[in-house]
């Protein structure tokens, strides 16, 4: 029987894998897209060579998020850690960014790199994204990074990102979404929902949670066919890549 702690598990293994280069990318062996084709190519001038390879987003959430010198800003499944250092840059040496992965191999990764780049405004913690390790009301602004599809429980990740926002925060999401529903079977498959693919839900259904969860303001800033990132497979419905923005009310 398929449990959330069992979808955790799986996808644990295959995170611990792509950190110890015993697997090739979130999403199989070749279709994921690569760092140069997700970002500008300055962003990446300066990050170490492990954290680039290490890059297994399907956008560029921090382009949109607007970072501001001085913010707090927590990224949820950080990984090898690139989101944490490009908002780094951005947040300057009196901002500060968190990075939160439930994976060791992961966080032993995102660790070396900070510390060879030199970083003090940058930390990693381990934690699941349906339970955070962080304070209610200290972030500025949440990201995330093709990861929330992971989660077996994705009204629970919205209800922790609302908590952990100061009121009036915001999150700047990149995710796989589709347009319609992956059969019962397909959702079953472990190893294509451990691959970004069998987690993802409708757009509909998943800005539905956000509203539920106490977000306003939503948008879908783009929403592009996924192709080059997720293999399309006979039952399959239309997978996206999207980026959403929103915001956490002023006051409750």
């Amino acid at each position: 029987m398929t449990t959330n702690d069992t979808i955790h598990e799986k996808v644990q293994e295959r995170y611990g894998a792509i950190a110890s280069g015993t697997a090739a990318s979130c999403c199989g062996d070749d279709c994921c897209s690569t760092p140069v084709t997700l970002y500008d190519a300055q962003m990446l001038e300066g990050l170490p060579v492990d954290t680039v390879g290490l890059s297994l987003g399907c956008g560029d959430p921090v382009t949109i998020a607007g970072l501001q010198p001085g913010e707090t800003v927590l990224d949820l499944g950080s990984g090898g850690g690139i989101d944490c250092f490009l908002a780094a840059r951005q947040v300057g040496e009196y901002g500060h960014v968190i990075g939160v992965d439930m994976t060791p191999a992961m966080l032993e990764k995102a660790n070396a790199s900070r510390d060879r780049m030199g970083l003090s405004n940058v930390e990693f913690r381990q934690g699941q994204i349906e339970a955070l390790p962080v304070a209610e009301d200290s972030v500025d602004i949440v990201m995330s990074n093709c990861v929330i599809n992971l989660s077996p429980d994705k009204r629970a990740v919205f209800s922790e990102v609302i908590r952990v926002l100061k009121p009036g925060g915001r999150v700047s999401i990149s995710d796989i979404v589709t347009e319609g529903d992956f059969s019962p079977e397909l959702r079953a498959d472990l190893s294509r929902w451990a691959e970004c693919v069998t987690g993802a839900i409708d757009v509909d259904l998943y800005t539905g949670m956000m509203r539920e969860a106490g977000f306003e303001r939503i948008s879908i800033v783009d929403k592009v066919e996924a192709d080059e990132i997720v293999e399309r497979q006979p039952g399959m419905p239309r997978v996206y890549s999207a980026r959403i923005t929103a915001y956490k009310p002023q006051s409750a």
